[in-house]
């Protein structure tokens, strides 16, 4: 445990200060100083790899949703473990939690209350675990109503709502079905193709779906919505998460800056 800033602060109190109300406040600084450089000096400490074992639990969960776990699923969530650099002993932790994800009496519940806390304040690091789970349970196609309804329980556990799920979709460039049109999914799983479904097929890398604005939307609207956005992705904001987390928000936000890029050329904003 690191306690020099403690200790400094203390020396310092005492030096300085003679009342004993104001050397505690000194210790306390130390004490937050300490925390600070056990953070930085410690670049993926367990804390912020507490994620894994929920996080894999709830795509295996959501992988099994449809009733099957397909092959690119397991290869996709394999490519996740290896960008997470996650040594063996992660690995092994993060392959039973999956495999127990598909079994039907796994404990949902218990795996988002362990997603949320890890967020914390941090709401950023909602999004991205959203990001994440979507390259698994993407993997064959488009997020279906069978995986999409556990997906969107995970948002509203985060505190996410459909608009941002859908732009988090439309950022990966994954085709996003929303719930008023899984009917539709449905039936032209059949062969019916319907208008509903081509929509959802069109919304991949649609710069307003990202910005989550309708397209008659004023400039100031838009511009409202790209600034929030930019703040909620930035990388700076995560804390101490491994490199791979801090990547996607990266990427989150070159999606996000790239949108809104689009949209003022394709409206002529000055």
């Amino acid at each position: 445990m690191n306690i020099l800033g403690k200790l400094v602060g203390l020396l310092i109190g005492l030096a300085w200060f003679h009342h004993p109300l104001a050397i505690l406040v000194c210790i306390g600084l130390g004490h937050i100083w300490d925390r600070s450089v056990a953070g930085m000096s410690s670049p993926v400490g367990m804390a912020s790899l507490s994620f894994i074992a929920p996080l894999f639990g709830i795509a295996g969960a959501i992988a099994k949703s449809d009733g099957r776990v397909s092959e690119a699923e397991i290869v996709a969530a394999e490519r996740l473990m290896d960008r997470l650099q996650l040594d063996s002993s992660q690995r092994a932790a993060a392959v039973a939690q999956f495999n127990a994800g598909k079994q039907p009496d796994y404990a949902n519940a218990a795996a988002l209350a362990q997603l949320r806390a890890w967020c914390g304040h941090h709401r950023d690091r909602a999004f991205i675990l959203v990001d994440l789970l979507l390259d698994i349970v993407c993997a064959e196609g488009p997020l279906v109503p069978a995986k999409a309804q556990l997906v969107r329980k995970l948002c509203f556990s985060l505190g996410l709502d459909e608009r941002q799920l859908a732009a988090i979709a439309a950022m990966k460039g994954y085709a996003y079905i929303a719930p008023e049109d899984w009917d539709a999914w449905t039936r032209a799983q059949r062969g019916e193709r319907t208008q509903g479904q081509a929509r959802a097929a069109s919304a991949s890398k649609d710069p307003y779906a990202i910005l989550g604005v309708a397209r008659s939307a004023s400039a100031a609207e838009i511009k409202r919505a790209y600034r929030k956005l930019i703040s909620q992705h930035h990388p700076d904001k995560l804390g101490n998460v491994p490199a791979e987390l801090k990547r996607r928000a990266e990427e989150r936000a070159r999606e996000i800056n790239a949108a809104y890029e689009k949209i003022q050329h394709e409206k002529k904003y000055p």
